[in-house]
């Protein structure tokens, strides 16, 4: 069976993003050649959530977030990582799920070529990397990757793969989010797969002071 043939339908998308996100683990995200299997996510829940990007509201950058479930949302970040979310929950709740990290089960000369002369189990380990090696960028945001199978050819599938064992999925804080959003008592909204080696390795948000 082809990853679009088994691709996840959009009502899979279409709730919230901390039931979404857990159950993404073990299956594929499918771009260009390359495939993944997913291994680490984070939810994010629009304006209840304050790590999320778009906590005030709507903005020309987070536009895609608001959208439908079942589309892209990709960011940039310090300056050279561009970050791929999954836009889930319902028109208007802005939710997303951030794609952090997974292993490459297809592609892998493409990935080598894009990542360079570094360990494969760092090759999509943490979300800038792996947006380089799927080689997204601003221009695949708001992607439909749940469209009816007609006209031009899926280029963006997210399908089944292998589903993780509930008991082998962990939860804890999100990675690099500071201030409310970082409490991981309140928002334990990183999941990932046990003892996996392709995991990114955690660290807690730093506030960044304004220079004088």
């Amino acid at each position: 069976m082809s990853p679009v043939d088994a691709r996840l339908p959009r009502e899979f998308f279409a709730r919230p993003s901390v039931e979404v996100a857990p159950e993404l683990l073990g299956r594929h995200l499918s771009f260009g050649g390359v495939v993944l299997r997913l291994t680490e996510l984070e939810a994010y829940a629009g304006e209840v959530d304050p790590g999320s990007h778009a906590y005030r509201g709507e903005t020309p950058r987070t536009r895609p977030m608001f959208g439908p479930p079942g589309f892209t949302y990709v960011y940039f970040t310090y300056g050279h990582h561009w970050c791929v979310n999954l836009v889930v929950g319902q028109e208007g709740s802005a939710s997303a799920v951030l794609v952090r990290a997974g292993e490459v089960v297809a592609g892998h000369d493409l990935v080598r070529s894009r990542r360079g002369p570094v360990r494969e189990r760092d090759w999509a380990r943490g979300p800038g990397r792996l947006g380089q090696a799927l080689a997204m960028t601003k221009e695949h945001t708001g992607r439909d990757f749940c469209r009816p199978l007609v006209g031009e050819p899926i280029d963006l599938v997210v399908s089944e793969g292998e589903p993780v064992d509930p008991e082998r999925v962990r939860v804890g804080p999100r990675v690099g989010v500071s201030g409310p959003g970082g409490d991981g008592e309140a928002f334990p909204w990183r999941f990932w797969v046990d003892a996996d080696p392709n995991v990114s390795a955690y660290r807690p948000g730093v506030v960044r002071r304004r220079r004088t």
